[in-house]
């Protein structure tokens, strides 16, 4: 039988306590499936806080193989999958994150491994001028980023508010707006993250430390903004309410800050605007396929290009993880597993 490295843990904690690679056999596609060998596995913060035991105090009665995304070569394929795909660049979303929050069609066969076989719905062909490096930072990143742009329309001549702009979402948010003809403002946190920002195509950038940034978009623009991509609905949703045009929509993927935020009602209320959710994982094939296809006509335009702060070596899962923990690091954490040959 044949065998492949993979990373596994059997229980929540500090990565260096939890974490191990270990030999286990390779994976053989099923029916409908494509068997990848994965040459880089990108580090996500969903990733990390699931292997921290983040909102869940229960015992895990399985190993798990993380991360979510990744990028590779197809190796083979399983019955009801043409031929064609084999030695197809691929990059891969949701292969592991998906189960645990609820979305009945993900699998559990993480990218921290040599080889992932994965449904068809998960790979998406790699342009050719993108790494795979890069590939392995978009399954979570621009698919959260895309939905959260344009769930509600396109955004040409519009003004869209990105909370947290140099981030791995906020990022590619800022450069799909930019792209569709948005006037964007990013919010960031440092002198360094301002530049992520404005390299991703924000017209304007506001330390969020430094500056009230409600009223400083009020003084770009008076009558409010048109969206919001919200990464931290808690921390923000004051500051949201003060920046909305009316009628407008904030779109939220995460509220770390606050996970049962109090939020000021009438404020909100009284900009007659929308709260969207972006549950990432739990979207429609339709959308997912539409959000894949415009991820990939970007990438190839070279309109879209996330930051890479570091590619650790597989060995190294244990640091990769830690980086992204700690908050300091501006860019994807990424894990190369094998040749890219």
């Amino acid at each position: 039988m044949a065998t492949m490295r993979a990373a596994i843990y059997t229980r929540t904690g500090a990565a260096r306590e939890v974490l191990s690679i270990v030999e286990r056999p390779r994976p053989e596609p099923r029916a409908g499936e494509v068997l990848v060998r994965i040459v880089a596995s990108g580090v996500n913060p969903s990733d990390v806080k699931k292997r921290a035991g983040w909102r869940s105090t229960k015992p895990l009665d399985h190993e798990v193989t993380p991360h979510s995304d990744g990028a590779g070569v197809i190796e083979a394929v399983g019955a009801g999958v043409s031929d064609d795909w084999v030695g197809r660049r691929v990059w891969i979303y949701n292969a592991q994150g998906g189960a645990s929050y609820g979305a009945a069609d993900s699998p559990e066969c993480g990218t921290a491994a040599e080889y992932a076989a994965l449904p068809l719905p998960f790979v998406v062909p790699l342009p050719d001028n993108v790494s795979f490096e890069a590939g392995a930072c978009l399954g979570v990143p621009a698919s959260t980023a895309h939905y959260a742009v344009f769930a509600d329309g396109d955004v040409e001549g519009r003004t869209v508010l990105v909370q947290g702009g140099a981030g791995a979402v906020g990022e590619l948010a800022v450069q799909l707006a930019a792209d569709g003809g948005a006037t964007v403002i990013a919010t960031v946190s440092s002198a360094e993250k301002a530049e992520v920002a404005r390299r991703a195509g924000a017209a304007h950038v506001i330390d969020r430390h430094a500056t009230d940034v409600a009223k400083a978009v009020r003084a770009i623009v008076p009558e409010g903004v048109d969206r919001i991509v919200e990464v931290d609905f808690g921390a923000n949703a004051a500051i949201d309410a003060a920046a909305l045009k009316r009628g407008g929509i904030v779109a939220s993927y995460s509220s770390p800050s606050a996970p049962t935020p109090s939020i000021p009602y009438y404020p909100l209320q009284f900009t007659a605007g929308m709260l969207r959710f972006v549950p990432i994982f739990l979207i429609s094939q339709a959308y997912r396929r539409r959000g894949h296809a415009d991820i990939n006509f970007a990438l190839s335009r070279g309109a879209l290009r996330p930051t890479i702060a570091s590619v650790l070596a597989f060995d190294d899962i244990a640091a990769a993880h830690e980086a992204v923990e700690s908050g300091r690091t501006i860019g994807n954490v990424v894990l190369r597993i094998g040749s890219d040959r």
